[in-house]
């Protein structure tokens, strides 16, 4: 009878006991741009929640996603989970911040990155708060060498960034560094993001375009935006010199060295 309470009790802890980490800190992230950081820097087994875009279309690191439990943004998700680090970009609203301070739960946050020193930072916060500071070194020097692969590809060219919404990205943004990171120069005379006027674009069309997030148009991302107007159609047919896929695109990370050298490859593809 003894022995048989005794194993009861075991299996009841089993139940009710997180799976211990195999190494590493247990961790979830908060949202999309969270979960592709966490997904390259974590192991595995230490993952214990992702964002439910994690696997989305414009997910770098969709495929490494499939099979780890998804997870809201909310406190509740929070209390199951019980993850020692939370990694956020902009998921998570108040509410759920204010419990993590609670239970003295690390968040580390990932900054807007504007420029390549930026994603470095961002790397090394993210790796260093996971104990994986080496992982992180290798992620930024992969991206250091694709930059220098690729730097001067397009000898000062000038060109817009277009997306599906009708927005350019001018100073002061990530889309910026990486044109001139390939060695163009970027048409937008504006800081940060700002709609293109329409009527501009088709009386003076620029030299260059390069795209941003047209590859998501079957997932329903903008198909109606001013960007797809039919009077720019053959100003984006005929000048449109590379498009970048979302998932490059839409988070400050390591892989938006990857558009650049997209960017690189097609000056040499001209």
């Amino acid at each position: 009878m003894l022995l048989a309470r005794a194993l009861a009790a075991v299996a009841a802890a089993m139940i009710i006991a997180p799976p211990a980490a195999a190494s590493g800190v247990r961790v979830m992230s908060l949202d999309s741009c969270a979960d592709q950081y966490v997904l390259a820097l974590a192991p595995r087994e230490t993952i214990v929640g992702v964002s439910y875009r994690a696997g989305a279309p414009d997910s770098y690191m969709r495929d490494a996603a499939v099979g780890l439990p998804r997870r809201r943004a909310t406190v509740e998700s929070l209390v199951a989970a019980r993850p020692e680090v939370v990694v956020r970009y902009w998921g998570g609203d108040a509410r759920l911040v204010s419990a993590l301070e609670r239970r003295d739960v690390r968040t580390v946050r990932i900054d807007d990155a504007a420029d390549f020193a930026g994603v470095r930072a961002n790397v090394r916060r993210v790796a260093e708060a996971l104990g994986r500071s080496a992982a992180g070194e290798a992620l930024v020097a992969r991206m250091d060498a694709k930059l220098t692969a690729a730097a001067g590809a397009w000898k000062g060219e000038r060109a817009l960034y277009l997306t599906p919404g009708g927005f350019t990205a001018g100073r002061g943004t990530l889309i910026d560094a990486m044109l001139r990171a390939a060695g163009l120069l970027n048409a937008s005379t504006q800081a940060f993001f700002t709609p293109v006027p329409l009527e501009a674009m088709v009386m003076r069309p620029p030299r260059a375009v390069v795209l941003g997030f047209f590859d998501l148009t079957r997932a329903g991302s903008d198909r109606w935006g001013p960007g797809r107007h039919v009077a720019l159609r053959h100003v984006t047919d005929q000048r449109t010199i590379a498009s970048l896929p979302g998932a490059v695109v839409g988070c400050p990370a390591w892989f938006a060295a990857d558009g650049v050298a997209l960017l690189a490859k097609k000056a040499v593809a001209r």
